[in-house]
């Protein structure tokens, strides 16, 4: 399990397990955030605690930040799938870093074709310094 909060300790996420992989995302609002993500379904693979405000863009995704700190903590989907799941994704950013230094970085294109664009060999603690 991994586990984040943000600066003020106000709002806690916990990853179940290890993620495989975590996403860098160019389009315009994660590029802003510098956010790196780790995805799972609410209360599944991922839970959120405290009080967040949402930042909502368009009718697909909300943006979840601490009310008291600001930092970006999560992000879930506004509909579920067919089985009744929300997706979200933590900002591991979040997390101490030895916690999640050896995640690999995936890449997505969310500015302009929305693919996932291949590895370069970079992990979490590459991105830090």
């Amino acid at each position: 399990m991994i586990e984040g909060s943000c600066h003020c300790g106000a709002v806690q996420w916990q990853f179940d397990g290890q993620p495989d992989g975590a996403t860098a995302c160019n389009c315009t609002v994660c590029r802003r955030y510098g956010v790196l993500w780790a995805y799972d379904y609410v209360d599944e693979g991922i839970r959120v605690s405290g009080r967040t405000q949402a930042y909502v863009r368009g009718n697909a995704i909300e943006f979840h930040f601490c009310r008291v700190c600001g930092c970006i903590v999560c992000w879930r989907g506004r509909e579920t799938d067919e089985a009744g799941r929300r997706r979200t994704a933590v900002n591991l950013r979040l997390a101490e870093p030895e916690a999640v230094a050896q995640i690999p970085i995936d890449h997505f294109d969310g500015l302009d074709t929305f693919d996932d664009l291949p590895r370069d060999g970079r992990c979490v603690a590459d991105y830090w310094f």
